[in-house]
């Protein structure tokens, strides 16, 4: 039995003692670890299944759940309910209602401040139960503008790929918009190029037209722990360098409120069952094995992540009551919402990337989104709807 993981060296550090420990508690089945880039996996992962030969065991990223399990490359996932129920509900993959995936943790977003900067400049610091209106936003957005940052917000533009529908798709959501009708997964109209969306694409690009956000700077946090930028939109993963940079200066915020509520994205890596598993059983049972809290705290711990149980939270150095990094877990539980349980996903987030980078730099609104939508419309008709 295979297991394939795309993750970084921590990772693959927690999953090495997680075989091993495995491993050593039984004698019917043998996981051996197999890893790739992160970058090449879901290619890696679709060559291996057009030549029949995937692994037992799929790392995949959230989002892209419903379409390897309407593809059929993994199969049900089958877990206990007492594990699956225990878990964040953005750690939980679904296809139809039907579980497919589930993950050790999650991770965040936030707009991370310095309490000492919006303090001198009068600016109200929000809450999760008041968070910032969008007026709010702007104005505190001019003020720093004004009181001598060139680009107040870092919202991390030059970074690429599924970053785009993860960070700002949340924001359309705030807006009422979103990337498909969910009530039917069948079309984008009216979603994503509704007068809701159409307004906050306006914002968007304005943001960058005002000078308020740019995308010519570093990926990561960098411009905002050199005080470069006044306010980071940004995810939990960076965390501890700001929290080592700013210390208790450090405000991890809610985003704002653009009129439906604040929303954050959820849902991360997760693993799943391949189809052409032979040895199933023995697949599930490392999974139960490797949901135990205290290798969900571990992975928290040396990945710096949420953990998706509330007991491995208390078992980690960050995220349990009290703890530095609490308030991405009270985020998580307040705002997070899962990109679309569609098969069109993939599909979805690049002709949302493309649209919004337009949108970015300059395209008119609504005839790029009306494009979009035609995109999206035309692919899920062409797939007989994915299922739905």
């Amino acid at each position: 039995m295979w297991t394939h993981s795309a993750g970084n060296p921590a990772e693959l550090e927690v999953y090495t003692k997680i075989i091993d420990e495995f491993n050593a508690s039984q004698d019917q089945y043998t996981v051996v670890e197999e890893s790739f880039p992160q970058g090449a996996y879901n290619d890696a992962i679709v060559a291996a299944a057009a030549a029949g030969d995937l692994p037992c065991l799929l790392d995949m990223d959230g989002p892209i759940v419903p379409n390897w399990a309407w593809a059929e490359y993994i199969q049900p996932l089958g877990l206990p309910t007492s594990i699956t129920d225990n878990l964040l509900p953005t750690a939980v993959g679904t296809y139809q209602d039907e579980i497919y995936a589930a993950g050790y943790w999650d991770a965040a977003l936030s707009v991370f401040a310095r309490k000492s900067v919006l303090d001198a400049n009068g600016i109200r610091i929000p809450t999760i139960d008041e968070p910032w209106t969008i007026e709010e936003f702007d104005s505190a957005l001019a003020t720093l503008k004004a009181a001598g940052y060139e680009t107040p917000l870092d919202i991390g533009a030059e970074d690429a790929g599924e970053w785009w529908s993860y960070a700002y798709s949340p924001m359309l959501q705030s807006a009422g918009g979103d990337l498909i009708d969910r009530d039917t997964m069948l079309t984008a109209d009216g979603a994503l190029n509704g007068p809701e969306a159409v307004e906050f694409f306006t914002w968007f690009q304005d943001s960058f037209a005002n000078g308020y956000t740019s995308n010519s700077g570093t990926i990561g946090n960098q411009e905002f722990n050199d005080d470069v930028v006044a306010l980071s939109y940004t995810g939990v993963w960076n965390a501890m360098d700001s929290l080592e940079a700013v210390g208790d200066d450090l405000l991890i915020l809610p985003p704002p409120d653009f009129g439906d509520g604040p929303k954050i994205g959820g849902g991360s890596w997760q693993w799943g069952i391949s189809s052409s598993c032979d040895a199933a059983d023995g697949a599930r049972e490392y999974l139960e094995f490797s949901f135990q809290d205290k290798y969900i705290a571990e992975f928290s711990d040396k990945q710096v992540v949420i953990p998706a149980t509330a007991a491995a939270e208390e078992l980690s150095a960050n995220f349990g009551e009290g703890d530095p990094l609490r308030p991405f877990v009270e985020l998580s539980q307040a705002y997070a919402l899962a990109r679309p349980a569609t098969p069109a996903y993939p599909v979805i987030s690049s002709t949302f990337e493309k649209a919004a980078k337009d949108i970015m730099s300059g395209a008119d609104v609504q005839s790029t989104l009306d494009g979009a939508v035609q995109e999206i419309d035309t692919n899920i008709s062409s797939n007989d709807g994915y299922g739905f």
